[in-house]
């Protein structure tokens, strides 16, 4: 491992060794958000660039290192910015941190799973090449898929960066501005688990699926024309 990837895993461990000895979690809370949302409401007031470059700063790290508190950050957005610059700050910054994750993942663990796995996942690698943005859409949509756990398995893939990006910034639109708009009305939510209601969580997955035909329909036609699926009728 040359030294800027030793730079970046050294940077990343200190500030996980700093979040959780000093128990910065404690403040990506719903009670804490609620608690401390009119300090944060006056300074955004005095200072609306700093607010704004500060949040995405944090959003963009939590994100990055796969730290608890999205959820929260995401409402914090709401409370502060409204629901619609909230939700385009919110995107982005969880979209750049996404993306720093998957470098990360993709240089420093890579080439060891490669040569360890390399054979298994070549026909993987290949079907994303083709219509990763499908399966992409699909995993970000459809919320039974851990956001950190696909940033971290997309970075040892051989999908295109710009495909990932593309990915991630149009699929988490649907969910972050439901949470987004919560946290514009802060004061009704009574916890983070009630935002996400059945209804929601079933348009998410409808969701999905549409996002899914495309690449399915591709493979399909793929086996077809290739005999794999046996003879026409």
């Amino acid at each position: 491992m040359n030294r800027g990837r030793l730079a970046v895993a050294a940077a990343g461990l200190l500030v996980l060794a700093v979040f959780f000895t000093f128990d910065l979690g404690r403040f990506l809370t719903l009670d804490a958000l609620k608690a401390n949302r009119q300090t944060l409401a006056a300074f955004q007031a005095a200072h609306p660039v700093a607010t704004v470059a500060g949040f995405m700063a944090i959003y963009v790290a939590q994100t990055a290192l796969s730290l608890p508190g999205a959820a929260i950050l995401s409402l914090a957005a709401g409370a502060l910015f409204g629901t619609v610059a909230g939700t385009a700050y919110a995107v982005v910054a969880a979209t750049v941190g996404a993306s720093l994750a998957f470098l990360v993942a993709r240089h420093l663990l890579r080439d060891a799973v490669l040569s360890r796995y390399g054979g298994r996942l070549e026909g993987l690698n290949r079907e994303l090449e083709r219509r990763g943005l499908g399966y992409l859409l699909f995993l970000r949509l459809v919320p039974a898929f851990p956001f950190f756990l696909i940033n971290l398995a997309a970075g040892l893939t051989r999908l295109p960066l710009s495909t990932f990006v593309c990915g991630t910034l149009v699929g988490i639109v649907p969910g972050g501005l439901v949470y987004v708009n919560a946290g514009a009305s802060l004061a009704a939510i009574d916890s983070v688990a009630a935002i996400a209601s059945p209804r929601v969580l079933a348009a998410f997955g409808l969701l999905g699926l549409f996002a899914l035909i495309p690449a399915l329909y591709g493979w399909w036609r793929d086996r077809r024309a290739s005999g794999t699926l046996g003879p026409s009728a």
